[in-house]
């Protein structure tokens, strides 16, 4: 399936809308920071004597919804996986900002931020929603059979926008790397949940008070289940190569990819590298997490942007309209191809269907047909050579 036209604006729209509004955040940030250095310290777990900044709102994670709205809405336009790109954006936002209805109104975010910041943030995480949403009902109502596009459109550039599904080899990398990464998450929150309790990993999901959060923060282990899930989803559209794995899968590459940065960040900020072996086994395992996730989102990206293959469709052709009723495939306009004949006359019409009867033309060794002989026997041919005396 593919878009229509408006559908594509108003996605388009929509996403640009996401990203204006996550941009707004982050220079809000950067403002109180002063510099992008002194906010990404603060994104990435500040120094010693590092001053924060003093209503922070923003984590990684903006910045990685950012990069996200802004390719879907590039997407939107003239991409054949546009709906796919909607849906995902979509279905990210909602996970990612849900827990903002219920985290903005905690009590211990009186002593965060102010009223008006507080108000600000949660009317923020109602339109993200709201637009989020959007995405997916304009995903979902603008959809159209992808092979419309031959009966309706000639325009250069039209089969560019038939989908498009990851190749053998995208799709197993993708189903191995996002299959890893969702194991290797859900393990570390069932350790976490293990050796912290079930009533402070409990907060951990919410943002409670034994683990509050920034004003658009997504508590840690809620994103962490987050991106496990989205991870298992387009892991099973790669392993059918589903249209929808490619940008799934490159959603989940970003956001991997921004956790493990951030991580990596930290770690090198600490020198961790100079006491490694006074470390405890546990450390060193979150290290390789975070190095793990960082390359696996960036091999994750890289890969599934490639250019995917047509999708086959009922007759076995890639990126065709299926066939039927005994015709040849549609050149354009309805109408059937012309096919040359090397001299032959070109087959006729079948009867029928308000077509005349095909006539055999005339020459080749058959003489035309006489109107005025009617039924009777045909008029011999032409003598073969000339009479005597001509």
């Amino acid at each position: 399936m593919t878009l229509t036209r408006g559908a594509r604006i108003t996605g388009a729209a929509l996403a640009a809308l996401l990203a204006l509004t996550t941009a707004a955040w982050i220079l809000r940030d950067l403002s109180d920071a002063g510099s992008a250095a002194a906010l990404w310290r603060s994104w990435s777990g500040g120094t010693p004597g590092f001053v924060a900044v003093s209503q922070p709102a923003t984590t990684i994670v903006e910045p990685a919804l950012l990069l996200v709205y802004t390719a879907a809405a590039a997407a939107a336009l003239r991409s054949p996986v546009a709906a796919a790109s909607l849906v995902a954006a979509g279905v990210a936002t909602l996970l990612l900002r849900l827990p903002a209805l219920w985290v903005l109104t905690a009590s211990y975010m009186d002593l965060q931020a102010t009223d008006t910041v507080r108000t600000r943030a949660l009317y923020s995480a109602f339109a993200a929603l709201v637009l989020g949403t959007g995405l997916l009902v304009t995903a979902a109502a603008g959809r159209r059979p992808a092979g419309e596009l031959r009966f309706t459109r000639q325009a250069p550039g039209a089969e560019a926008l038939t989908p498009t599904r990851p190749g053998r080899g995208t799709a197993v990398t993708a189903v191995v790397l996002l299959g890893a990464a969702a194991a290797v998450i859900v393990a570390w929150q069932v350790r976490w949940a293990w050796v912290l309790g079930a009533g402070v990993w409990s907060d951990l999901l919410t943002g409670g008070e034994r683990a509050p959060v920034r004003l658009l923060e997504v508590p840690s282990a809620w994103l962490a289940l987050a991106v496990a899930a989205l991870a298992l989803a387009a892991a099973g559209g790669a392993l059918v190569r589903a249209v929808h794995s490619r940008p799934l899968g490159a959603v989940v590459g970003v956001l991997l990819a921004a956790d493990g940065a951030v991580a990596v960040a930290h770690a090198v900020r600490q020198e961790l590298w100079l006491s490694l072996r006074e470390l405890p086994l546990e450390r060193h395992l979150l290290t390789a997490t975070a190095l793990f996730e960082l390359v696996c989102g960036l091999v994750l990206v890289a890969v599934l942007l490639r250019r995917g293959e047509p999708l086959p469709d009922g007759d076995g052709t890639p990126g065709g309209v299926p066939h039927g009723y005994g015709y040849p495939p549609p050149s354009g306009y309805g109408y059937p191809p012309v096919r040359p004949s090397y001299g032959y006359p070109p087959a006729a019409r079948p009867p029928g269907y308000g077509y005349p009867p095909a006539v055999r033309p005339p020459g080749y060794g058959y003489p035309p047909a006489d109107p005025s002989a009617g039924s009777g026997p045909p008029s011999p041919p032409p003598p073969a050579s000339r009479p005597p005396g001509w």
